[in-house]
């Protein structure tokens, strides 16, 4: 048997009450009491109720009262309360409504249209109920959804920044064996890579430079820049060691590390079978960074903007580096006598916006030469 819906009447007069709950108690379980106060206790004391008929007029709780605190309690200010009046007047309505209540009964009142209403309000309560759990539901289903997903997601991206870590050490690992075997440090590799990435930053916004350098792409520079001589691998020890000058036999042959690195890196692309910038600029930087400007340099003899970008910040970053750095065959350059010398081939070697760009980042250039030192 399906329980019926507790109706709670509050009403001063007694021959109201009376007849109220006579013409509804087949259709509601209802409780009567004449007074606000008693409605009070009842609710205290953890009476139940569905739906509230409240007069307005009543001696010592009034229905206004009475319906502020339901609307207070959280235990039943969802519920529908309808007000049952003799006061017939627009701002009374409009008070009970600002307060909460769902309608106004005036008096004297028809029973069917009692009936009517309170079937009406039970229905729009149970299904703002329905609407407001599935929504409460659907809410906690989104935040564990969420929650899964921020989760999952956390997780890849830890695992994907482990893998780009690995890579990015053996990377460094296989570019120090080939440094190595030149008379080179691995700090060669992490100055050069700093600079290119200074340069790539003054660059962002010239115009010239602009649409090539967004932060992604220097971030791909900064990381590919250790692939300039991986090529150097492939090239004799007699001729890689040689302490003194090269003949012109020797120097054909070294100069065949920029093809041997891009082969080695194109290889690697083709293992990896899909568009990978970072292996490109590698590519880029292996075989283009000892072109000059002027198109006086090798392999390709290209020059100007024909030169990939990633190449002309990685020729005045190679360098540099080799200009500042102690070899068997030479002693350090100064600073100052670096930077003068490659000024003085801007235009030629190397692109004069790229050499411009170093120049205004000469106290970042000796930062960085000073924290990585050998």
């Amino acid at each position: 048997m399906t329980s019926r819906p507790i109706l709670v009447i509050a009403d001063d007069q007694a021959e109201n009450l009376l007849l109220l709950e006579a013409m509804l108690q087949e259709d509601y379980e209802v409780r009567t009491f004449p007074d606000g106060t008693d409605v009070q206790l009842y609710l205290k004391q953890g009476g139940r109720a569905d739906i509230f008929l409240l007069d307005i007029v009543m001696p010592h709780l009034d229905g206004f009262s009475l319906c502020r605190q339901i609307k207070a309690n959280a235990t039943t200010r969802e519920l529908p309360v309808i007000f049952i009046t003799a006061l017939d007047s627009p701002d009374v309505e409009a008070r009970g409504l600002a307060l909460g209540a769902v309608d106004f009964i005036h008096k004297p009142f028809s029973m069917p249209g009692i009936k009517a209403r309170l079937r009406t309000h039970l229905q729009l309560a149970a299904t703002s109920r329905q609407l407001r759990e599935q929504n409460e539901n659907l809410e906690a289903l989104v935040a564990q959804r969420t929650r899964e997903y921020m989760e999952q997601t956390r997780e890849l991206l830890q695992r994907k920044q482990q893998v780009i870590s690995g890579q990015e050490a053996t990377i460094r690992a296989f570019c120090s064996l080939a440094e190595a075997r030149d008379n080179e440090t691995g700090n060669h590799i992490r100055r050069t890579q700093n600079y290119v990435r200074i340069l790539g930053l003054e660059l962002q916004d010239h115009p010239d430079f602009r649409r090539h350098l967004d932060d992604q792409v220097v971030t791909l520079l900064y990381k590919s820049a250790p692939l300039h001589d991986i090529g150097k691998v492939g090239i004799p020890d007699r001729i890689l060691l040689k302490p003194g000058k090269l003949d012109a036999a020797e120097w054909e042959i070294m100069r065949e590390h920029c093809r041997i690195g891009r082969d080695a890196i194109s290889q690697v692309a083709k293992e990896v079978g899909e568009d990978n910038d970072f292996l490109r600029y590698g590519m880029e930087i292996a075989y283009g960074h000892h072109e000059h400007w002027d198109g006086g340099g090798y392999p390709q003899a290209i020059k100007g903007e024909d030169i990939p970008v990633s190449a002309r910040l990685m020729a005045v970053a190679d360098v540099y580096d080799a200009l500042i750095s102690r070899r068997v065959y030479k002693p350090p350059m100064p600073h100052d006598e670096a930077l003068a010398y490659i000024v003085g081939q801007a235009g030629r070697h190397f692109d004069p916006t790229v050499v411009a760009a170093m120049q205004a980042q000469e106290r970042a250039f000796v930062r960085t030469a000073t924290e990585f030192s050998d």
